[in-house]
């Protein structure tokens, strides 16, 4: 009984090691992305409470480090593609803070478990979530996200963080939505250098009509953020990243085309006609009147006396 009690721990221990594999190897469709949140050897309150406030956002979908781990991203970024590795995550958030870059947050991002674009920005103004006595989203709840502001569509560095933050919080991809599961709304400012990220929960209310009225409730973490350094891959290697397998490409049907508005239209190519023998349908109508008429046109017969 021990050694066949043996050989069955030993066949289960198989199996889960070959499906940890298979979670780990490459996919056509990909995981939903994780993001690992550590902090540095040196953090402040602030930093603190906003990597806890993050991750309560991003859940479940992320891993907090809670333990400090010294090390400069932006010197040495070996620590991070360990951890990224390690973890099975594509994404990181990496809290700091020093005399030079006071509540310092790199925000980054991994390709093949190297650093594929790292972004760091300053904390100047937070209010946590604990701050702010309102009723909060479920875990879990996939936000929308919105971005205002012209920096996000004409500045380089800004369209990457663009990019970068949709990365981030976008969570799963879903089919379908229902509407009231559209209740969780970030939104981004760019403003006179500044990024502004705001929180707020959607609430339906009665309107008198079918569609609801719809009001925000700000819920937190609110921030103020100031752009500082940044680390951004080159043209090629992002667009290697964004490279997607023959297979997932959308195979292009022919002689079908769509408009502004998604209208679907279709092209159908057909053969010369004879009209002359085109059969159209009789009617008895047209029948009696065509009688009618050609006793009109028939000429009145001439009597002789």
């Amino acid at each position: 009984l021990i050694a066949c009690n043996g050989f069955i721990l030993e066949k289960d221990e198989e199996t889960r090691s070959k499906r940890f594999l298979d979670n780990r190897a490459a996919k056509l469709t990909e995981n939903v992305k994780g993001a690992i949140i550590m902090k540095g050897g040196n953090t402040s309150q602030t930093i603190t409470q906003t990597l806890k406030d993050i991750y309560s956002l991003k859940k479940p979908n992320a891993v907090l480090y809670k333990k400090k781990n010294i090390t400069r991203p932006f010197e040495d970024s070996t620590s991070l593609e360990f951890f990224s590795k390690k973890s099975d995550c594509s994404l990181f958030l990496f809290g700091s803070h020093n005399k030079k870059r006071p509540n310092n947050l790199i925000f980054g991002r991994m390709f093949d478990f190297h650093v594929l674009d790292m972004i760091e920005l300053g904390v100047e103004k937070y209010v946590s979530l604990a701050d702010i006595k309102v009723s909060k989203c479920p875990e879990g709840t996939k936000p929308m996200l919105v971005f205002a502001g012209e920096a996000f569509d004409t500045d380089v560095e800004h369209k990457r963080l663009k990019s970068l933050l949709i990365d981030f919080f976008r969570g799963p991809t879903v089919s379908a939505v229902r509407l009231a599961g559209l209740e969780h709304i970030l939104h981004f400012t760019a403003v006179d250098g500044r990024i502004y990220m705001r929180s707020y929960r959607s609430l339906l209310k009665k309107s008198g009509c079918r569609t609801p009225r719809i009001e925000l409730e700000e819920m937190g973490p609110s921030l103020d953020l100031i752009l500082r350094r940044t680390h951004l891959a080159s043209d090629d290697l992002y667009k290697l990243a964004h490279k997607q397998p023959k297979a997932l490409k959308p195979k292009k049907k022919k002689n079908i085309s769509h408009d502004a508005f998604g209208t679907k239209f279709g092209r159908v190519h057909m053969q010369k006609q004879d009209l002359s023998k085109l059969h159209t349908r009789k009617m008895k109508g047209l029948k009696k009147r065509r009688a009618v008429t050609e006793e009109q046109n028939t000429p009145a017969p001439i009597v002789e006396s």
